[in-house]
């Protein structure tokens, strides 16, 4: 069976997988549903042609799909797995799209049935906003995916989901094991939110900031406006890789303060050649 024509059922219509839905539909998959806590998300989707059905009853639409994909929070993952694993067929596929994955994909694991393949993934895309209604298939056009195979995901299973990624848009897609993931995106993710709300909450709360903002203002802080519910999840769930970042930063950050306190014009020159010369060879690739 081409993998079109195959069941994908998405737990979860929030903005990544409302944006999965629209991505897939939109790339030709003709057997998309989706489940979700609320009705409205569901009856949305479908007057929007983005799922073929749905509803809120997991178990309903579950013991027939030939994939699903978990995209619930992280603490609400194990507890869908465990019902995904208890209906779904021998042969069938699982895989998530959540942002931290060495203790949940551990966790998803154990509660799985053996016959049944799973193979955890991260779309490195998203907005701020929570919800369907910000959800959208550009979101994901040209994004980073990042696979995290454990010892039981199959090399099909593996192929599948990456083709689950092209055929959505994504663009580099590049296999990690869930440490490495772990580690790297309390760099590249985690430790900028933490800097955004940072940088907003420092200022004083009732001056008149907002009418002498500019463009590197707007940039830096544009991730500050933040699900608080889902980043402290991740936050929490990665501790210890974001707090050796936050170190790494705060070490950095105190080296230009001393260079200015000091007045030594050329370390920071230094500093921000070296920067500047980073940052180019991180966005070239």
């Amino acid at each position: 069976m081409d993998i079109k024509d195959k069941k994908i059922l998405i737990v979860g219509l929030g903005v990544v997988g409302g944006s999965y839905a629209m991505a897939l539909t939109a790339a030709g998959y003709k057997n998309i549903y989706a489940v979700n806590r609320s009705q409205a998300s569901v009856d949305k989707a479908l007057k929007a042609g983005v799922i073929k059905g749905g509803g809120t009853q997991l178990e309903e639409f579950a013991s027939d799909a030939d994939i699903a994909v978990i995209a619930v929070y992280p603490t609400g993952a194990e507890e869908c797995a465990r019902k995904l694993g208890a209906v779904m067929k021998k042969g069938s596929l699982i895989t998530d799209v959540l942002g931290i994955k060495r203790y949940y994909s551990e966790k998803i694991s154990a509660v799985l049935p053996e016959y049944i393949d799973y193979v955890p993934a991260h779309p490195m895309a998203g907005r701020e906003k929570r919800g369907l209604d910000y959800a959208s298939a550009d979101v994901l056009k040209g994004a980073n995916f990042i696979i995290t195979p454990i010892s039981r995901s199959s090399s099909a299973g593996i192929e599948a989901v990456k083709t689950l990624a092209l055929d959505m848009g994504f663009g580099k897609i590049r296999t990690l094991t869930p440490e490495e993931h772990d580690r790297i995106i309390a760099y590249t993710s985690q430790l900028p939110h933490a800097l955004a709300v940072s940088l907003i909450n420092s200022d004083e709360e009732d001056s008149e900031t907002g009418d002498y903002i500019g463009d590197s203002f707007r940039d830096l802080t544009r991730i500050a406006e933040i699900n608080a519910d889902l980043w402290q999840e991740l936050f929490i769930g990665n501790r210890e890789n974001l707090l050796a970042a936050i170190d790494m930063f705060t070490a950095q950050l105190s080296a230009i303060r001393a260079a200015v306190a000091e007045n030594d014009k050329e370390s920071l020159i230094k500093q921000f050649e070296k920067s500047s010369a980073r940052r180019h060879s991180l966005i070239k690739k």
